[in-house]
């Protein structure tokens, strides 16, 4: 005769293997959220790119243009030109970092586009220096040197821009790259010291409110 210990009415009739069991609804959701929060916290975020390049132009050529309104050359000075230097490795560094952070953790194609698009930015700045340092060799006169300038570091920095907002598919990166752009042109077509004005106002400003409207869309988001 089967002989079976009494059962007890303080355990389930039927113990389920814990690790069988399936999620329940509320384990499911929180599955999902951490996982967008994970993809949300790998995205290149635009209200930093904006902010930081942002203060550094409206920063770094407002001194340019205060310096060159009391230089003969109607150019920037020797301190006008220390002063970018300073915000724009300063720039450049926090855009490196936010972007290797970003990508961090991230395997296969995306983490190896965030890394080049990051790479980018410092061989752009170099090649920027060295097409400067070209034109002064060459003896161009202070004012074409300071157009030339003005010019590339616009279109490295619109052009770079514009290639993260299609990697990412942020169309308003991509946006404030064409704008930077344009800036360059009508920086080139006024007369300096005015140039140094519109790099500040039309370039720095115009990337502080991108940064605030990102914000602004992010939170509604």
């Amino acid at each position: 005769m089967d002989r079976r210990e009494p059962h007890d009415p303080d355990e389930p009739a039927y113990p389920a293997d814990v690790d069988d069991a399936p999620p329940d609804p509320l384990s499911g959701l929180a599955i999902v959220a951490a996982q967008r929060r994970r993809v949300r916290d790998s995205d290149v975020d635009d209200r930093i790119l904006f902010g930081v390049w942002g203060v550094a132009w409206l920063v770094g050529y407002a001194a340019q243009w205060w310096t060159a309104t009391t230089s003969p050359t109607r150019t920037a000075t020797g301190q006008g030109g220390l002063v970018f230097a300073a915000v724009a490795v300063i720039a450049l560094v926090v855009t490196l970092v936010h972007v290797g952070r970003a990508t961090h953790g991230v395997a296969g194609t995306s983490k190896q586009v965030g890394m080049m698009y990051g790479w980018a930015w410092s061989i752009g700045f170099v090649g920027q220096g060295l097409l400067v340092a070209g034109v002064v060799d060459a003896g161009a006169n202070p004012e074409v040197i300071a157009i030339v300038a003005n010019g590339a570091a616009c279109l490295v920095v619109g052009l770079l821009y514009m290639a993260g907002g299609a990697l990412w598919q942020q169309l308003s990166l991509y946006l404030i790259g064409a704008w930077m752009i344009a800036t360059a042109a009508a920086a080139s077509l006024v007369a300096m010291p005015t140039g140094y004005l519109v790099m500040s106002l039309a370039g720095g400003g115009g990337m502080l409110v991108a940064a605030v409207l990102a914000a602004l869309h992010r939170r509604r988001a």
